[in-house]
């Protein structure tokens, strides 16, 4: 529903009162139980009241703010209105992000709010490609709902959902509504239609708003409290749950039916007396976290051995640990191994306590940030472990994208990866058909990518093969049938030469490059030409226009940003703080449904506050072109 940026009326404090009245409309609607001390007196009322009192503390804090909002929704733009609750959880820096969303009677939590408040909603699970169309706010679809049946209880027809991949399956990415009754599904296979309709995701307008214009931020890499779904507990007081060794991911329980256990066994990809024992499992994914984040220091090490760090920038958070670190450099090699080599199937459970226990081992310093999280400060990369490691076998980054078990979402959130990245823009040519003659005196592909300047050295060596080189004047060539057909048309200069039987060199160089169909690649830091996909045409430029709405008013209009790697949202985000002024993203009149291009509006004539902007971004001056409408003529 938020693709497009609501309309958010002025914020204003929410009275005690009617903060207490809203958690305990949420705490009624959601089934979410209070708190108590198991071996105290249930008649307790004060143990209650306390209780009751760190559940609205928990999904309301006492800083919380409200507001009405409107945006449009659906194919026919329909008008939505609705309330916003805005706050910040503890341990999450201060920051106020949306909540809670309110249409009609219907409270929609965000995720903020589910990753600080696990299980107060029925979690379903899908795969990360799944997620992927979700976050463009596509609906789940039923053949889509994995790990099930049984399914939820509470994900009745109605009832408000999250989801979450089968990969990061801890860590909620969309909210939704039951379009049909789930818990009562007994398969999804060979069925159709629409199961959840996405209300808000990760990476939607709600995720990026904030009262200091911060860009929305990063999922936590694991939520311990998510990581077994318990049938029927809702509760915040039971946020720490035990490990069952006989869950559907992983391993079996040793009193378990043979039949069962053999299954098990082949889901990982063992059998028989062949089968690791469960202590021998754990200490193989263990070994697996610990060889991919040596792995993966030692290839920081091998590949940016100019740069400070080893371009790793401290303090490292446990999500960039696991991106960079880890996650990269684990032996995937096919979906079962995949499966199995989660952290939480590891003997430490979480990414936390791997750290810790890297920190005891002195190949890293690290230091607490809050109760959640651990940040590394230091590595020591002289350590003997890692100096030692002799890196294994990877598995290609195609079957390593699909079978990653821990990795992110794919789309783009909150960090900004464009700023200080340096950019190439290469021009280049494929020759036409009829020039392949050309080719073959240097045994050149005739259908390649070529410079202007590889194509003449092409030409020369073609002219050489040929003894085409004039004797009386080396300037000149000698044209031949075949340079004749190929090169020259039937105009005067083309014409003058044909006449005279030469042609200067330079001048056939240039009929060399002119018969040649333009391509572009935007090369991005250390990237190879090899790595990039050629495009047809010249090279793009980004466009800065000028020009006046309501009178005199000037605003600033940027596109263009998608072919330099720059994210349209985060740049709007900072030129909202740079100009002191409002800012919007939105598709780009006139582009294609299918691949739209952003458009960036800001208010008031900041043509150089954005062209500083991209600068930081490495797009030159000479990549970008200005149209000032404002005087009716380019600049």
């Amino acid at each position: 529903m938020f693709k497009k940026k609501p309309n958010i009326k002025p914020l204003s404090p929410l009275k005690s009162s009617d903060r207490r009245r809203t958690a305990d409309q949420i705490i009624a609607d959601f089934g979410i139980e209070v708190p108590v001390n198991p071996n105290g007196d249930p008649e307790d009322k004060a143990a209650f009241t306390v209780g009751l009192t760190v559940v609205r503390r928990s999904l309301l804090p006492e800083n919380a703010l409200s507001a009405r909002f409107t945006t449009t929704a659906g194919p026919d733009l329909k008008q939505v209105s609705g309330t916003v609750y805005v706050g910040s959880h503890e341990g999450t820096g201060g920051e106020q992000r949306i909540l809670w969303v309110k249409i009609g009677q219907q409270m929609y939590p965000t995720v903020y709010t589910l990753w600080q408040n696990p299980r107060i909603v029925p979690l379903l699970y899908t795969p990360l490609y799944v997620v992927e169309k979700l976050q463009g706010g596509a609906d789940l679809m039923t053949p889509g709902i994995q790990r099930g049946p049984p399914f939820p209880k509470k994900a009745t027809k109605g009832a408000v959902v999250a989801i979450a991949s089968l990969e990061a399956p801890t860590v909620p990415m969309s909210v939704g509504t039951c379009l049909i009754d789930i818990s009562s599904l007994g398969s999804t296979q060979g069925t159709k239609g629409h199961a959840v309709e996405t209300f808000h995701w990760a990476g939607d307008e709600l995720w990026a708003w904030s009262t200091s214009s911060n860009p929305g931020r990063d999922p936590p890499a694991l939520i311990e409290a998510w990581d077994e779904q318990v049938e029927g507990d809702a509760s915040l007081a039971g946020r720490t749950a035990a490990i069952d060794i006989g869950d559907k991911d992983g391993g079996v329980p040793l009193n378990a039916d043979p039949t069962e256990r053999s299954k098990a066994e082949e889901a990982q990809g063992v059998d028989g007396e062949d089968a690791p024992s469960n202590k021998d499992f754990v200490d193989l994914i263990d070994d697996a976290f610990k060889n991919a984040f040596l792995f993966g220091v030692r290839h920081h090490m091998d590949q940016n051995r100019n740069q400070p760090n080893f371009g790793l920038d401290f303090p490292l958070s446990q999500s960039a640990v696991m991106t960079l670190l880890v996650q990269p450099f684990l032996p995937t090699h096919t979906p079962a191994r995949a499966a199995s080599l989660q952290i939480k199937k590891s003997s430490w459970k979480n990414l936390k306590k791997f750290i810790k226990y890297l920190d005891k081992q002195k190949v890293v310093k690290c230091k607490d940030r809050d109760v959640n999280e651990v940040v590394i400060l230091d590595i020591d990369f002289k350590d003997r472990q890692i100096e030692a490691f002799v890196p294994y076998r990877l598995p290609k980054k195609d079957a390593a994208t699909r079978a990653s078990a821990n990795c992110k979402p794919a789309a783009p959130l909150s960090a900004e990866s464009s700023v200080g990245q340096k950019l190439k823009v290469l021009s280049l040519l494929r020759p036409k058909e009829k020039l392949a003659p050309i080719f073959h005196a240097s045994r050149a592909d005739p259908r390649g990518l070529y410079t202007p300047q590889e194509l003449k050295q092409h030409l020369i060596a073609y002219i050489e093969s040929e003894s085409l080189v004039n004797a009386k004047n080396k300037r000149l060539i000698n044209i031949n049938p075949q340079l004749a057909d190929v090169l020259l048309g039937s105009s005067a200069a083309d014409n003058a030469a044909l006449s005279t039987g030469t042609i200067a060199r330079d001048a056939l160089a240039d009929r060399m490059v002119q018969a040649a169909a333009p391509f572009h690649a935007i090369i991005r830091n250390d990237a190879d030409i090899t790595d990039a996909k050629p495009k047809a045409g010249a090279p793009p430029k980004i466009q800065i226009t000028l020009e006046t709405r309501s009178g005199n008013k000037t605003v600033t209009k940027v596109h263009g940003l998608e072919p330099f790697y720059i994210a349209p949202q985060p740049l709007a985000d900072e030129l909202r703080k740079t100009c002191a002024g409002s800012t919007s993203v939105d598709k780009l009149q006139g582009s294609s449904p299918k691949a739209p291009v952003m458009e960036v509006l800001v208010q008031g004539p900041q043509k150089d506050a954005i062209l500083k902007a991209l600068e930081k971004r490495g797009v030159s001056k000479n990549w970008v072109e200005i149209v000032d409408k404002t005087k009716g003529k380019k600049k």
